[in-house]
């Protein structure tokens, strides 16, 4: 089934990509607050489900209902987008969060590739082929230089949060290369939503993740996590990734790394190196380069 031709970017879908870059920016930091007070997958996994059962309420209230024909692709998706969260709350419990927010929005990279073998209207050209090949090489520069006095699991974390990117990247191209395509993004978010909450909860179980203290301050975060990320973000993401240009929306959310670098210095005193910071500034313009419009 052939998908609808996304539309250039427009004041609107640019508006709603600056506040919804507001909002990630603060979503790794504030499951990294929270760490010693609630685990990270359980957040998530608790999260995800608070998140379904509001959008559960609310397709039901439109009269929605998801489709036979898209099950298949909805399960593809549901499962990278667990894997990415499944690969990130690991990854919070290793290394810092602003090297967690660094390597997981290397996603909109993977994404371009992949839609680029895809999609027509997704094709790159050579400014974009250069900023993978320099976004590419932040990576390897962030790897080298940001382990200095870190040791072995703040690189396992690192890796585990690039893993969360390519995840995050090939569920873009599930979504923009399927029957999803044409889904409404209440349908495609409750894919992802239920894949999460399946996956996260028993993981969280079975690897002694199940650390949760009842306190005012988990409950706000989990507040935030449910309710302003997981449903109100997530829900916007999915409506302008069904109408808009992949790559150009990658454009704004470049911000959303650098806005989470500086929140980590800021709020959990976090001190990246130079050499993280020299890589993840390759990393960023990489990302703008192949997100600028052609």
């Amino acid at each position: 089934m052939s998908s609808p031709s996304p539309a250039p970017v427009d004041a609107r879908a640019g508006g709603l990509m600056a506040l919804l870059c507001g909002v990630w920016s603060l979503q790794q930091v504030s499951l990294k607050a929270v760490t010693g007070d609630a685990s990270p997958m359980l957040m998530v996994a608790l999260r995800s489900g608070i998140a379904l059962a509001l959008l559960a309420l609310l397709m039901h209230h439109r009269g929605e209902a998801p489709q036979r024909e898209r099950w298949r692709p909805g399960c593809v998706a549901g499962a990278l987008f667990g894997l990415e969260y499944l690969l990130v709350a690991e990854a919070l419990r290793l290394t810092q969060a602003s090297h967690v927010v660094i390597f997981l929005y290397t996603a909109p990279l993977f994404a371009a590739l992949g839609l680029h073998a895809r999609l027509p209207a997704e094709r790159l050209a050579a400014p974009q082929w250069a900023g993978l090949a320099l976004a590419f090489a932040g990576i390897a520069l962030a790897f080298l230089g940001g382990q200095q006095g870190e040791g072995h699991g703040a690189l396992v974390g690192d890796l585990l949060a690039l893993g969360g990117g390519m995840a995050w990247g090939a569920t873009t191209i599930t979504l923009r290369g399927s029957r999803l395509a044409a889904a409404p993004a209440t349908e495609t978010l409750l894919y992802q939503l239920l894949g999460a909450f399946a996956l996260l909860l028993p993981a969280a179980a079975l690897t002694g993740q199940w650390h949760f203290e009842s306190t005012m301050r988990v409950w706000a975060h989990l507040g935030f996590q449910s309710l302003v990320v997981s449903f109100a973000s997530f829900l916007a993401w999915c409506w302008l990734l069904g109408r808009y240009r992949a790559a150009q929306l990658g454009s704004f959310a470049f911000l959303t790394p650098l806005f989470g670098v500086l929140l980590g210095v800021g709020l959990l005193g976090e001190r990246p190196d130079a050499g993280f910071i020299a890589g993840s500034l390759l990393v960023l313009a990489g990302v703008a380069l192949v997100a600028r419009k052609r």
